[in-house]
């Protein structure tokens, strides 16, 4: 029974620790691309309701509210001058089916070329390039359960070489039925390994030589699992508090906890933390203000995220609902 015990715990609640990380490839999938899920620490498995639920759960896009056409586009400044770009629309086709499409794009920017032999720089210039585009499907199987998955086509791009691939992310959400709880599990980026392809030159010892053949890359797939909870939930005031368990295949195991706080349904607050990272900062933080208007809606969010040697992220989403 020991060993029995020892095993279910290693698959289902593995320990901290153990770093995978430089093990996989798309590392750009892993950054979140909205702001509201940013402002909660990450802990939005089950409590994302909008067009973001095509990037942490797709199940979350049956949640939208009963206009029939939403859209969202994001941006975020990341570090180094990073910038991340992201659109979605959501389409719903029936009472119990929703369709979506997707877009990321990174963007580095043009980057000097160094080499050990000219360290500040070759008078080249290269940049890289991510791009993931998506397509998801929502469905209400129940009153209290709903199922989603997604399928990607993404790329990753350097300088000469890169490297295509598909990937897909599935979960579900399920309404507990007391206490105003809610449980969800996903998986993302489930897909097999690529090989790049491409030429770049390299300067060595013996003068300049060609590279055309590279190892493999995986995909940095991530299991998750959530509950969320609304402490208050009242006409006019609602308090959600939301944990999640992340387990990656390229990294430690982290946890996440996170709050959102909306008065009528118009003004958000949120706040969150990420535990288990090896780079840390001030707990994250973000706001929302919603507008109804005669077409359906506008919602305006911005999430704040800090590390302590990096610097910090900004996050900034619009999302509108028609008809």
């Amino acid at each position: 029974l020991t060993g029995i015990w020892s095993c279910a715990t290693a698959q289902l609640l593995p320990s901290f620790g153990g770093s995978r990380t430089g093990t996989t490839g798309f590392q750009f999938l892993k950054i979140a691309p909205d702001a509201r899920s940013v402002g909660m620490g990450g802990s939005v498995i089950a409590t994302v309701d909008d067009v973001s639920g095509m990037y942490w759960n797709p199940a979350g896009i049956t949640k939208i509210d009963t206009q029939h056409i939403h859209l969202q586009l994001g941006q975020t400044l990341y570090f180094a001058d990073v910038d991340i770009s992201y659109a979605g629309v959501v389409h719903q086709v029936s009472k119990q089916t929703f369709i979506g499409l997707s877009f990321i794009y990174m963007n580095t920017g043009s980057m000097d070329v160094t080499t050990e032999f000219q360290p500040f720089g070759t008078g080249q210039t290269f940049s890289a390039n991510d791009m993931s585009v998506g397509i998801s499907l929502g469905r209400i199987l129940t009153d209290n359960f709903s199922f989603g998955i997604t399928g990607k086509y993404i790329r990753e791009s350097y300088a000469e070489v890169s490297a295509d691939n598909a990937v897909l992310d599935f979960g579900f959400q399920y309404e507990v039925g007391k206490a105003n709880t809610r449980f969800a599990v996903g998986v993302s980026n489930f897909g097999f390994n690529t090989e790049p392809s491409g030429t770049i030159t390299v300067n060595t010892l013996e003068g300049y030589d060609t590279i055309q053949d590279f190892e493999k890359i995986g995909v940095p797939a991530v299991f998750r699992i959530g509950i969320a909870w609304d402490a208050v939930k009242k006409t006019d005031h609602r308090l959600t508090f939301a944990g999640q368990l992340n387990h990656p295949t390229d990294n430690n195991e982290t946890y996440n906890l996170g709050g959102e706080y909306a008065w009528k349904n118009t003004l958000f607050c949120r706040t969150g933390y990420e535990f288990g990272l090896d780079e840390r900062g001030i707990p994250n933080f973000g706001f929302g203000i919603r507008f109804k208007r005669n077409f359906g809606m506008l919602q305006i969010d911005y999430g704040f995220e800090d590390k302590s040697r990096l610097g910090s992220v900004h996050r900034l989403t619009l999302s509108a609902a028609f008809f």
